[in-house]
C-alpha cells in the first residue's frame, strides 16, 4: 500500500480510504440494516492490508454506520487507523446539538478523539449557518478539549463557494467530489489545485461516481469495449495521478470489491 502526507500535523495515511457509507447490509438494500460480522471482516481486512483512513458519517446506514465502524475496530484496531466522520448541519439550531451529536459519535465509534471532524455536505445555506452559529469557533473548542484532532469539510456546490470556504479558515483538509467525469464539476480541478496551493489536504469522494464508472454506459462504456483498461483501476489511477490528491475514499460494499481496491492500490 502506498502512503502520502495528510493534513498540518503531516501524518501517514494510506492512499486508499475505506469509504464506509455503503457497508453490506443484511437484506442487501443500501440503507437497510448493517451486516456486522461482514462488514467487520472486510475492514479489518482492508486494514490488515495497509488501508489506515476510514471516512464515516453520523447519517450513513441510517444513524448505525458509526457503531458498524466502531464495532469493526474493536481488538487493537482503533489504534491503526486515522477515524474520520462528520456533524450533520441539517436541523441543528443550536451549539447544545452539536455538542450531543459529537458526545453520541464518540460513543458510538468506541474511542475518545476523532482523528479527522467534517462538517457534512457544505453548501450556501449550510455555510451561512455556519457563519450565523460560529461553529468553527466550536470545532477549535473540542480540539482543546482533545475530542477531535484535525477540522475540515465535505463539499457539493459550486467553485466560488469553494474557494470562499477555503480561504475563511486555516482547514486542515478537505473532501470533494472528484472522478474523471466530474473535474469540472462542483470543486473540480481548479478547486482541488487551489486548496492545495493553500496547504490544506485534499480527500477524494465518489471515485466511481456512486458505480457508475465500474460499468460504463453508453457513450462512455463504448470506450471500453475494445480496450485493455479496467475502467475501476483507470478511475481509480486517474485520480491518485492527481499530485493534490492526498487519498482516494472508496465505498465498498462486499469483499470482491475490498480485494479489487487493495490490488490497484
Amino acid at each position: 500500500m502506498q502512503h502520502r502526507v495528510f493534513g498540518p500535523n503531516r501524518f501517514s495515511v494510506s492512499a486508499l480510504g475505506f469509504g464506509c457509507m455503503r457497508l453490506p447490509t443484511t437484506d442487501g438494500l443500501p440503507t437497510g440494516p448493517v451486516d456486522l460480522a461482514e462488514s467487520t471482516r472486510m475492514i479489518r481486512r482492508g486494514i490488515d492490508a495497509g488501508i489506515n483512513y476510514l471516512d464515516t458519517a453520523k447519517v450513513y446506514h441510517e444513524g448505525l454506520g458509526e457503531k458498524a465502524v466502531g464495532a469493526a475496530l474493536a481488538e487493537g484496531y482503533r489504534e491503526k487507523v486515522h477515524i474520520a466522520t462528520k456533524l450533520p448541519l441539517w436541523g441543528i439550531e443550536t451549539v447544545a446539538q452539536c455538542d450531543k451529536i459529537l458526545n453520541e459519535q464518540l460513543t458510538d465509534l468506541q474511542t475518545d478523539v476523532i482523528d479527522v471532524y467534517l462538517f457534512h455536505c457544505l453548501q450556501s445555506h449550510l455555510w451561512d449557518q455556519m457563519k450565523r452559529m460560529d461553529l468553527i469557533r466550536w470545532a477549535e473548542k473540542q480540539r482543546q478539549a482533545g475530542k477531535i484532532r484535525g477540522i475540515g469539510f465535505s463539499f457539493h456546490d459550486n467553485l466560488p463557494l469553494f474557494k470562499e470556504i477555503i480561504d475563511a479558515y486555516s482547514w486542515d483538509m478537505c473532501m470533494i467530489q472528484y472522478n474523471y467525469a466530474n473535474a469540472f464539476h462542483q470543486a473540480g480541478t481548479e478547486g482541488l489545485k487551489y486548496a492545495a496551493s493553500k496547504g490544506v489536504s485534499v480527500v477524494a469522494m465518489e471515485p466511481l461516481f456512486g458505480g457508475f464508472l465500474a460499468k460504463p454506459t453508453g457513450l462512455m462504456g463504448k470506450v471500453f469495449e475494445n480496450s485493455s483498461y479496467d475502467p475501476v483501476d483507470l478511475a481509480l489511477r486517474w485520480i491518485w495521478n492527481q499530485p493534490e490528491i492526498s487519498l482516494l475514499v472508496s465505498g465498498m460494499s462486499t469483499m470482491p470489491q475490498v480485494e479489487q481496491n487493495l490490488e490497484i492500490a
